[in-house]
């Protein structure tokens, strides 16, 4: 039997022998109240609330509070009043993904936002709310993946499965150090998931960053700023989803999330509509619940799967690196890249602080030569770093401290070699073979 007529078979099956509904009973702020069908419905089941206006607007249930389901939305509640019917939607949220969804544009709900026409549906479906394989069955980390860009590639080398965040204020340069992560990367499939990202800028980034060549092996999910909570979360795990379809067919996939601090302000917004109590910063606690649900996702598969190897930016406020959001995703990543935005403020892009960044799986996915080399650089680095104010205000005398002199003789090449043009592109063994150049030592 054809695929597509057993699919289309097993999606008749599952059509439900009557439809379930309730009726609206309050609308308070972000939610609708829902009674009569709160027997029927759990934690995060869906409905669709039939507007006065002929509209039917998803769901989700977020709680419940006296007899009553609370229902968030997926779009707005104009038109929706006292009386309307909600129906129940059978089922576990999936999408059916293949690999024509490569150079597509999609929304939280999976459809195309992109002008291309309908999107082609795959024979298997994938929960949206997937949990990730057993810690006891997935693969180890596999060897270094080349992203391209060489302060990455050399002192902050990534696995393929790791899991790293790149944490930064507005404006420092986190889009632009994507879009290169997107085009120069050697995974075979980029899924690129924008969270509650500027409308003006959607297209922007996907005509001028990333460019035909890094859509042809990518897929987009988008949720803009404007749209309500429930889409910025659904987003993210949307992202997630989509990466697990291509890493179940043995690829390497590189995740790529901006930014999983609107993920958790779309998760405060949802907690604090439903009643729970706020915490640190106003966030309740089902943000930190939820941030390594989502994150756990990514990683190496289990045997005779793929890997995603992740890499979510996280928006810190007020340059504040320990504020609550990024003190949490750091706890659970496999690494950390600190963008400065002092360091771009002199010009040097991208701005990412070599100090202040750690990759978990360094030095040991290394020979002993790449540590050595990088290991003499990070020690020309520091040195720098500690005079820079002396340095800088003329108070250092050469010959004061032998390593400080050295540091200031190759301070202008290091900088140099950290910094990369959008367009430029450097492998991993062109980055260690520059490296070793600067520092005059000799490389095979």
């Amino acid at each position: 039997m054809p695929a597509d007529i057993a699919r289309l078979l097993d999606e008749i099956d599952a059509l439900p022998d009557c439809r379930r509904f309730g009726r609206v009973t309050a609308i308070l702020g972000l939610l609708a109240e829902v009674g009569g069908i709160e027997k029927e419905l759990s934690i995060g089941g869906r409905c669709v609330i039939e507007s006065r206006d002929g509209r039917r607007i998803p769901c989700e249930v977020v709680g419940f509070r006296q007899g009553r389901a609370l229902l968030m939305p997926f779009g707005s509640l104009d038109g929706v009043g006292l009386g309307c019917r909600a129906l129940v939607s059978d089922g576990q949220p999936a999408i059916y993904p293949c690999e024509a969804w490569l150079g597509r544009v999609i929304n939280a709900l999976g459809e195309p936002v992109d002008g291309k026409g309908p999107l082609p549906k795959g024979t298997r479906p994938v929960p949206i709310r997937n949990t990730p394989p057993s810690a006891h069955t997935r693969q180890r980390v596999g060897q270094k993946i080349d992203l391209g860009v060489r302060a990455i590639n050399t002192f902050l080398t990534c696995c393929r499965g790791q899991r790293m965040g790149i944490f930064a204020g507005s404006g420092v340069g986190k889009s632009s150090l994507m879009s290169m992560l997107a085009r120069y990367s050697e995974a075979q499939v980029a899924v690129i998931g924008l969270l509650g990202e500027r409308g003006r800028e959607l297209q922007e980034f996907i005509t001028e960053d990333l460019g035909e060549e890094g859509l042809a092996r990518s897929v987009v999910v988008c949720a803009t700023s404007d749209e309500p909570p429930l889409m910025r979360r659904q987003a993210a795990y949307m992202t997630m989803a989509v990466a697990e379809y291509f890493r179940d067919q043995a690829m390497d996939v590189l995740c790529m999330m901006d930014s999983v601090t609107r993920f958790a302000m779309a998760q405060r917004e949802i907690g604090l509509s439903a009643g729970e109590p706020p915490t640190t910063k106003g966030y309740p606690p089902t943000v930190f619940a939820e941030l390594p649900r989502l994150l756990e996702r990514a990683g190496p598969g289990a045997a005779g799967a793929g890997s995603i190897t992740g890499l979510f930016t996280v928006l810190v406020e007020g340059d504040d690196h320990n504020e609550p959001i990024a003190d949490a995703v750091r706890g659970i990543l496999d690494g950390h890249i600190v963008l400065e935005r002092q360091i771009g403020e002199r010009g040097r892009y991208p701005a990412i602080n070599i100090l202040r960044s750690v990759s978990r799986t360094m030095p040991g996915c290394n020979s002993d030569a790449e540590n050595q080399i990088v290991g003499a650089a990070r020690q020309l680095l520091a040195a720098y770093d500690n005079m820079a104010e002396m340095i800088r205000l003329g108070a250092y005398r050469r010959g004061s401290d032998q390593e400080v002199d050295l540091a200031i003789h190759y301070q202008p090449a290091l900088e140099a070699f950290l910094r990369q043009s959008k367009r430029e592109k450097t492998n991993l063994a062109t980055g260690y073979s520059m490296l070793a150049e600067i520092l005059g030592v000799p490389w095979q």
